[in-house]
């Protein structure tokens, strides 16, 4: 099935000729052996590109030089064999001995010459009555001749010249050759222009032969190079793949995963340095599993056997705080500070039992259907005395978030209370602003104070257990330092998160979202972590809004249609 489901992939991928760049960039950033083969493809072509190239351009004028040294050297000795007939020869007066010579002299240079055209032209009009003339065989017309040439042979009666031509063939194409000039000394008569012509086409079919022999066996040589880099590649590449593979499951968790060693050879020895990092880290990982389960195993313990004697002192100082007007002001602010002090402690104690349970993985959800927006309504309702005592005003803001959630309402409600009480506490009698919004993917809630802000590198530490960004400041509503702690574990167990953005001296904004479904998020938060309202925004409302005056809003004028409008808010 494998191979059937991958077959129609890849025929796509080959049709689908405008996705091969986004491929090719792709296979280039993810596999080493596609890029090491590219590069020595590439590289190994344009050397055997460049070197085919040069010594096809070697062999062409090595070629061309011998054939045109052969030429000269033929047309020399044809035309010198003439001159030396000529002039052995007893030239007489009689004009029929001087044409019966001139006769042989035409007969022989052909039959001396390797070439089978020739024109031979006189450079002075010979006298009248000699019956010597000039002549041409197998078609060499003047035509193919050059001035320049004629000229060159004509100033030099010594010297020999040439040039390349191109010789008409009968089917009308053209073929290279070398026409060769000098001079012949006709005595009695004068010199005459002798023009051989050779054809090159043999020398051309061999340079033929040859530059496709040399481009056949560039490529085979770069197929040859291309398995063999192939085959090196595979054998090198393949344990380091196998080593990424392997570290990959182990960074996954998959502890007891090792390479196999073969040899003795450096992958061997990098296969056994694995093995022993891997082993190192599965020691020191289970170490440290068991020191966490001792320490989770003692929290829990000692949090458990706390329980009993505290609860005898607080019914103790309850008993005592509730006579304490009875005692002198001393013992009756020792009874009140007692009383304090053990509700502090038993707090601390039930935190840390909730910490312990999240570390043993021990927590489970009780999931109800609710609204995020009335929830908020009630934490503000409870929280509003504090807020009152230390000057804050408490304000809703709710444009969504009404529909029914799937949620824990204990563990958000302990969320909500959590960010609102330290919002009043360190919002420094500022207002304090509880937003609340909603889209089809998530609920979420935003706390924003006013107050002093965080520096950055605090905020990133702000959900650490027993943390606090000023040490000198005391905690003034009886917090344990796991608060926040236990918040973003809340929020975690839902699949959601706990955002925070903080700024010196310019506020706090805590974010709590929660996802409708799968209990994973998807897409942004409904509400920002960075908030867009300044101080002076939120100063100039004159009122604080309530989610009965959004309702009111929202729902009254299309109050037969509710339902839908209320999903459309949500």
């Amino acid at each position: 099935m494998t191979a059937t489901s991958a077959t129609p992939t890849a025929v796509t991928l080959w049709r689908d000729w405008r996705g091969w760049p986004a491929t090719v960039r792709t296979l280039w950033r993810s596999s080493l052996r596609f890029r090491t083969i590219t590069i020595t493809l590439l590289l190994t072509s344009l050397a055997i590109f460049i070197t085919s190239v040069t010594m096809a351009l070697v062999i062409q004028n090595n070629l061309f030089e011998s054939r045109r040294d052969q030429v000269l050297y033929d047309a020399l000795s044809a035309v010198n064999q003439a001159q030396e007939t000529l002039d052995s020869a007893d030239v007489s007066d009689e004009s029929s001995s001087l044409r019966a010579l001139w006769g042989e002299v035409s007969a022989a240079i052909p039959r001396a010459a390797a070439s089978s055209l020739i024109a031979v032209y006189p450079i002075d009009r010979p006298p009248v009555g000699t019956g010597v003339n000039g002549f041409t065989v197998g078609g060499l017309s003047g035509d193919l001749l050059s001035a320049g040439l004629r000229e060159r042979v004509v100033a030099f009666p010594d010297r020999q010249s040439w040039q390349s031509i191109a010789l008409p063939m009968s089917d009308g194409s053209a073929s290279p050759g070398i026409v060769v000039g000098q001079q012949l000394f006709v005595p009695e008569v004068g010199a005459f222009e002798v023009y051989i012509a050779y054809d090159l086409a043999d020398s051309e079919q061999t340079l033929r032969f040859v530059q496709s022999t040399l481009w056949v066996a560039g490529l085979i040589l770069i197929a040859i190079v291309a398995g063999i880099s192939w085959i090196v590649l595979r054998l090198v590449s393949g344990p380091i793949i196998e080593a990424a593979e392997t570290s990959a499951r182990l960074a996954s968790g998959e502890l007891e995963v090792r390479l196999e060693v073969h040899g003795e050879d450096e992958l061997a020895t990098l296969a056994s340095s694995f093995n022993a990092m891997a082993d190192s880290i599965e020691a020191q990982i289970k170490e440290l599993g068991e020191l966490s389960l001792v320490q989770q195993r003692f929290v829990s313990d000692v949090s458990h056997e706390l329980r009993t004697p505290l609860t005898t002192i607080r019914l103790a100082a309850d008993m005592l705080n509730d006579q304490r007007d009875q005692f002198d002001a001393t013992t009756n602010r020792t009874a009140e500070l007692l009383h304090t002090q053990v509700q502090r402690f038993e707090t601390l104690l039930n935190d840390l039992l909730e910490i312990s349970r999240y570390d043993a993985g021990s927590v489970q959800l009780e999931l109800e259907s609710t609204s995020l927006a009335e929830l908020a309504e009630d934490i503000i309702e409870q929280m509003k005395p504090l807020a009152d005592e230390r000057g804050s005003e408490l304000r809703l803001v709710a444009p969504g978030g009404y529909s029914p959630v799937e949620m824990d309402p204990r563990r958000v409600r302990r969320v909500l209370r959590n960010l609102v009480g330290n919002a009043i506490e360190h919002g420094e009698g500022h207002p304090v602003v509880v937003t609340v919004d909603s889209n089809q993917d998530a609920v979420a809630v935003g706390v924003r104070d006013f107050g002093l802000g965080m520096h950055p590198a605090d905020a990133e530490r702000v959900f650490d257990r027993f943390w606090r960004a000023d040490p000198s400041r005391q905690r003034t509503i009886g917090g344990t330092g796991l608060g926040l702690s236990i918040a973003l574990g809340d929020a975690r167990l839902h699949g959601g998160t706990l955002a925070v953005w903080s700024e010196l001296a310019v506020g706090t904004n805590f974010v709590l979202t929660i996802p409708r479904h799968d209990g994973e998020l998807h897409g942004p938060s409904p509400v920002p972590v960075e908030p867009q309202e300044t101080l002076s925004d939120v100063s100039g409302a004159t009122q604080p809004i309530q989610l009965t005056e959004l309702r009111e809003m929202f729902f009254t004028e299309t109050q037969p249609d509710t339902d839908t409008g209320e999903e459309d808010r949500s």
